[in-house]
C-alpha cells in the first residue's frame, strides 16, 4: 500500500466559506459541482481527487470527527497564519514531533472541523 488515505470528505455548513478558507490557506483552486444532492469541492491531487469538502444533508462539521493531517510544506508557519487570517481557531500551536515527521498544528477550521496542518519546518 503506497498511501493511507484513499478519499476524505470535510463536512461543511456554509460552502462558500468553507471553499474560500481552504483555497487560500493551501493556494489551491478546487473544482466544484453537485453531485446527487451534495455540493462538492474536490481538493486537487496530482492522481485526481482524493478528498473533498461537502455540503448536504447529514454533513454537520465536528471537532470529534476523524483528524485529518494535511501538508503545509515547506513551512507550516505560512499556512497557519493564511489558516487564522480566514477565520480558524488554534487549538494547539506549531509543535515540534520529531526529525522524522517534523512540526503539527491543530486548528479549527471557520466550519467547525478539527484538522492538523503538518511539515517538516
Amino acid at each position: 500500500m503506497s498511501q493511507l488515505i484513499n478519499w476524505f470528505e470535510l463536512p461543511v455548513l456554509d460552502f462558500n466559506r468553507a471553499r474560500n478558507f481552504y483555497e487560500y490557506v493551501f493556494q489551491i483552486r478546487m473544482s466544484i459541482g453537485p453531485v446527487g444532492e451534495y455540493m462538492m469541492g474536490f481538493f486537487p491531487s496530482p492522481s485526481g481527487p482524493m478528498g473533498a469538502i461537502v455540503n448536504g444533508e447529514g454533513y454537520i462539521p465536528s471537532v470529534y470527527g476523524p483528524r485529518l493531517f494535511l501538508n503545509a510544506n515547506p513551512n507550516l508557519d505560512v499556512f497557519l497564519q493564511r489558516a487564522l487570517e480566514m477565520g480558524a481557531t488554534l487549538i494547539v500551536p506549531k509543535t515540534f514531533i520529531s526529525d522524522d515527521v517534523g512540526y503539527c498544528a491543530y486548528i479549527l477550521d471557520p466550519e467547525g472541523n478539527a484538522i492538523a496542518l503538518n511539515s517538516l519546518d
